[in-house]
């Protein structure tokens, strides 16, 4: 919830700074990053004050405090997978950008208000599964296959859920998206089918992350950080490279789907591979 305020303050002030709307300013990128920093700082404080707040039942105290260099070592290794997911994201707008420069401004602005709109689904989706992740994680380590099994069902079912209706929004009302960044006609003259294209791949990429999350609660690093690097590496670089060649601008939208796509049905082999493993 405090990452979804602070994506909601960057997703309204991203069109009002860039293109000065109202008493605000035209600052162009500048606009675009005064929101982000926004963004993060709200979330910041929002999240400072829940945890220091009175109320909350967990209270941090300095008195009795110690480093153990094993828990240090265990968190940072469960907590690559997420980690992972985040520098990535940043690596594949830089990427993607480097293809979309060679035809015009307008496509890269177009993916930069089409990202915001990803990840306002993606990353809600995505605080589902990361609270997901605890309880799986917990009945892992009490050794309760049921109940990881069930969160694991349970959690699949919402995000399929979530991900088709995220999915449904941009398909049915890409004109209206583009509206709240003011979007030109020339960017309106692709961006409308582009945005359907790539609305595709978001089911498959619930559930791939699904997977990635089951495995990092069952201590399987390194099958949780192979399914994150093949959706935003692995795959998805080829695919650009190939499909851009092939189709030219449309083929760099219809690689995110296709990317996602080969993701998914590793992610599905290796979950297949492991549940026999473990009858076996």
């Amino acid at each position: 919830m405090v990452s979804d305020c602070g994506r909601g303050v960057n997703f309204v002030f991203d069109p009002i700074l860039i293109f000065g709307i109202g008493i605000f300013p035209a600052m162009g990128i500048r606009g675009a990053a005064v929101a982000t920093v926004a963004g993060y700082l709200l979330s910041m404080i929002l999240a400072f004050a829940l945890l220091l707040g009175k109320k909350q039942k967990v209270q941090i105290k300095i008195k009795g405090f110690h480093l153990q260099k094993q828990m240090i070592r265990r968190i940072f290794a469960f907590g690559l997978p997420s980690f992972i997911m985040n520098a990535l994201s940043s690596f594949m707008v830089t990427f993607v950008n480097l293809f979309l420069v060679a035809y015009s401004d307008t496509a890269i602005a177009f993916f930069g208000a089409y990202f915001k709109v990803q990840q306002l689904i993606v990353m809600t989706v995505n605080g589902l599964i990361q609270g997901c992740l605890p309880v799986m994680r917990f009945n892992y380590g009490a050794g309760s296959s049921g109940r990881l099994h069930s969160a694991f069902r349970y959690g699949t079912a919402l995000v399929t859920g979530m991900m088709i209706l995220g999915t449904l929004a941009v398909i049915l009302f890409p004109a209206q998206i583009l509206g709240l960044f003011t979007a030109s006609e020339a960017m309106r003259s692709f961006g409308i089918s582009a945005m359907r294209i790539m609305a595709t791949s978001y089911l498959f990429c619930g559930l791939s992350t699904m997977i990635s999350t089951y495995f990092q609660a069952t201590e399987k690093v390194g099958s949780s950080m192979a399914i994150q690097l093949c959706r935003q590496l692995l795959f998805l670089v080829p695919s650009l490279w190939c499909l851009d060649k092939l189709f030219h601008l449309n083929g760099i939208w219809l690689a995110f789907p296709v990317a996602e796509t080969a993701t998914l049905l590793v992610a599905l082999v290796m979950m297949a591979w492991y549940r026999h493993k473990t009858i076996s």
